[in-house]
C-alpha cells in the first residue's frame, strides 16, 4: 500500500490506513506474533480449538513463542501430533528479517530489519554496566521533521505491525543468545534488560500497534519486560499521552529540546500543532494516571541553539511541579546536519543549572557512533545506497 504524503502537523492519529494486515503475503497464515492473548485465543478458536480448550491452548502456544523462543509447531511437544499439525497448517511464527548487523568499539549493535513489503527498519541494542536497552522502531520513516534529527529526514511510508515491534525484540534475544535452554540452570541474567521506543517514528502516531505490543512484551509468562522497563519517547502527540498512561502505563519521554515556542516550532515542528503549554498540561497528568515516578525530558544540545544559561533556567521554570529528570543528549552530528553538538564546558553548565534546581540531569554518553546508531542518526544506509545508485545511473 502507497502511502499519503503527511506533513508534521496533518499526520494520521490511529495507524489503519498505513498499517499491513496481520496475514503473511499472498493470503498465507496468519502470524501469530504480536497478537496479544484475546486475539490469540480468537485466532485459535476460528482455526478450530475447541472453546473450553481454548484459554490452555493460548497458555501453551503464548510460552512455547515468548518464553523459549521456540519457532516451529513441531517442537511444541507438550501438544498432541494432531493439535500441531492444525497449527501448523493455519499459522505462522514471522519476524523481520536481518539483512545487516553492525558492531560498534562500544558494543553497541545496530540491526538493519527488512519487513514485509520489502521495506528496512532499524534496531540499535545499548550494553551498559548491569543493564542492556534496547531501542525500538514503530514506524518506517517518520513524519516529524525534527530538524537536528537524521532519522526524521526519511518520509513515512507506514506504520510497523504489532509482530514487527515485538520481532524486533525477539530478534535481538536470537542475537544474543537470552532464550532459557530446556533443562539447563535457571539463569535470571537479563541482557535486554529495558526497551526504549526511540527508534525510527513515532509511536504515538501508531497507538495500537505500539499498545498491543507492550502487552504481549510485558507479559510474565514470556519476554516479562515490566512496564517500568519499557520508556515510549513521543514528541508531544497531546491527545494520545492519557491514553498512553491508561491502556499502557509505561514510562514516558518527551522530546523536548526547546524552552520557547519559536525555537521548539523550528525543532520539533509538531510544537506548531500542540505548543509547549498544551503539552506541558498533559504531562502534568500522566504521573498520576500511570503510577509512575516521573517523567524524563530529553533534551538534545545544539551549539548557540538551545544550550544557553537562560534556555537552562527556562527550562526547570517551565517544568515546575512536574516530577522529572533531563536527559541532556549531546547533538550527535551526521552528513549534512544543520547544526553543532555545543561544547562540554557548555553542557556541564547547563547541567548544572538544572541539578541545581533540583532535577536529576545526566549527560548521555554518545554510543554507537561509528556505525551511526547513535540518537538522532538512525537511517538506513541501504536507503541511502540505493538513492545514489539510483541518482548516478537514472
Amino acid at each position: 500500500m502507497t502511502a499519503p504524503t503527511l506533513g508534521p502537523t496533518d499526520a494520521p492519529i490511529t495507524q489503519d490506513v498505513l498499517t499491513l494486515p496481520r496475514k503473511l503475503p499472498e493470503g498465507g497464515p496468519v502470524n501469530l506474533v504480536g497478537l496479544t492473548r484475546d486475539q490469540l485465543r480468537d485466532a485459535l478458536i476460528a482455526a478450530g480449538t475447541p472453546e473450553r480448550q481454548a484459554k490452555m491452548r493460548v497458555g501453551q502456544v503464548w510460552q512455547w513463542i515468548y518464553h523459549w523462543g521456540v519457532r516451529d509447531f513441531g517442537a511444541m511437544t507438550n501438544l498432541a501430533k494432531d493439535y500441531r499439525a492444525l497449527l501448523a497448517a493455519h499459522f505462522a511464527i514471522d519476524l523481520p528479517e536481518v539483512v545487516t548487523r553492525q558492531v560498534s568499539a562500544d558494543g553497541t549493535r545496530k540491526y538493519l530489519l527488512r519487513i514485509a513489503g520489502g521495506h528496512e527498519v532499524e534496531t540499535v541494542y545499548i550494553p551498559e554496566e548491569g543493564r542492556g536497552t534496547l531501542c525500538i522502531s514503530s514506524q518506517v520513516g517518520c513524519t516529524l521533521t525534527c530538524s537536528f534529527c537524521h532519522t526524521g529526514t526519511q518520509k513515512l511510508v507506514r506504520n510497523l505491525t504489532a509482530g514487527e515491534i515485538v520481532g524486533q525484540v525477539m530478534l535481538a534475544r536470537d542475537d544474543l543468545g537470552e532464550w532459557p535452554v530446556p533443562g539447563a540452570p535457571k539463569d535470571e541474567t537479563r541482557l535486554i534488560s529495558n526497551v526504549v521506543l526511540m527508534g525510527m517514528g513515532e509511536p504515538l502516531y501508531n497507538f495500537e500497534n505500539v499498545r498491543d505490543a507492550m502487552k504481549v512484551v510485558m507479559d510474565g509468562e514470556g519476554l516479562s519486560l515490566s512496564r517500568r522497563r519499557i520508556t515510549l519517547s513521543t514528541s508531544g502527540v497531546v491527545p494520545e499521552i492519557a491514553r498512553t498512561a491508561g491502556e499502557i502505563g509505561c514510562l514516558l519521554a518527551v522530546s523536548f529540546h526547546g524552552t520557547t515556542d519559536e525555537i521548539r516550532d523550528r525543532l520539533v515542528p509538531i510544537n506548531k500543532r500542540w505548543n509547549i503549554e498544551a503539552l506541558l498540561n498533559a504531562l502534568r497528568e500522566y504521573p498520576r494516571l500511570s503510577n509512575s515516578e516521573r517523567i524524563t525530558f530529553e533534551y538534545v544540545m545544539l551549539k548557540g541553539v538551545n544550550d544557553s544559561d537562560a534556555d537552562a533556567r527556562r527550562l526547570v521554570k517551565l517544568i515546575a511541579g512536574i516530577p522529572a529528570k533531563i536527559n541532556l543528549i549531546p547533538f550527535n552530528e551526521w552528513p549534512g546536519a544543520p547544526y553543532q553538538r555545543s561544547d562540554w564546558d557548555r553542557i556541564e553548565a547547563f547541567a548544572d543549572i538544572v541539578y541545581k534546581a533540583g532535577y536529576a540531569s545526566p549527560i548521555r554518553t554518545p554510543r554507537g557512533e561509528d556505525i551511526m546508531a547513535a540518537c538522532g542518526q538512525l537511517k538506513s544506509a541501504t536507503e541511502r545506497a540505493r538513492r545514489e545508485k539510483v541518482a548516478l545511473n537514472p
